[in-house]
C-alpha cells in the first residue's frame, strides 16, 4: 500500500486531480453549469486546503485500487479503462443518484457532469497508470 509506485503515483495524480479539477469546473465548464444549476450550493470561497486534502485522499485510494486491479499490466489504456470506470461510478452512477434525491443539477447539467467524470477520472487514471509503468519496473529490480 505505500510503496514507492503508489505514493509516486499519488503525487503525480493529485497534482493532475487539483489542476484538471480547477480548469474544467472552476474555468471551462462554469458558466454552462451555472445555466443548469437549480440551487445554487456552492461557497462563495471555496475551502481550497479541503478541497486539496480530498484530492489526495482520492487519488491514494485510486491508486491503491489501481495498483489491485492492474495486477502488473501499467498502460496508458488499461489506467484509461480503470479510470473511466470509477468516472462510470461516480458520473452516472453517483451523480443520477444525486439527482434522484437532490435539486442540484437539472438532469442535462447531471448527465454532462457524468461524461465530464468520465474523461476526468480516465485521465486520472492514465497518470496513475504510467507512474506505475515507469516506478514498478525499477522496484522489480531493486
Amino acid at each position: 500500500m505505500f510503496s514507492k509506485s503508489n505514493l509516486l503515483a499519488t503525487l503525480a495524480g493529485f497534482v493532475v486531480m487539483f489542476l484538471l479539477g480547477y480548469a474544467i469546473w472552476g474555468v471551462a465548464t462554469a458558466d454552462f453549469f451555472e445555466g443548469h444549476t437549480i440551487n445554487n450550493v456552492m461557497k462563495d470561497q471555496p475551502d481550497m486546503l479541503m478541497i486539496a486534502i480530498s484530492n489526495l485522499i482520492a487519488v491514494f485510494a485510486l491508486s491503491t485500487l489501481y495498483g489491485k486491479w492492474a495486477r502488473g499490466h501499467h498502460s496508458a489504456k488499461e489506467g484509461f479503462q480503470f479510470g473511466a470506470w470509477i468516472g462510470v461510478f461516480a458520473g452516472l452512477g453517483l451523480g443520477l443518484l444525486w439527482y434522484a434525491t437532490s435539486d442540484i443539477f437539472d438532469m442535462t447539467g447531471q448527465l454532462v457532469n457524468g461524461v465530464i467524470e468520465i474523461v476526468f477520472y480516465g485521465i486520472i487514471g492514465v497518470v496513475i497508470a504510467l507512474v506505475y509503468k515507469v516506478t514498478a519496473a525499477k522496484e522489480k529490480s531493486a
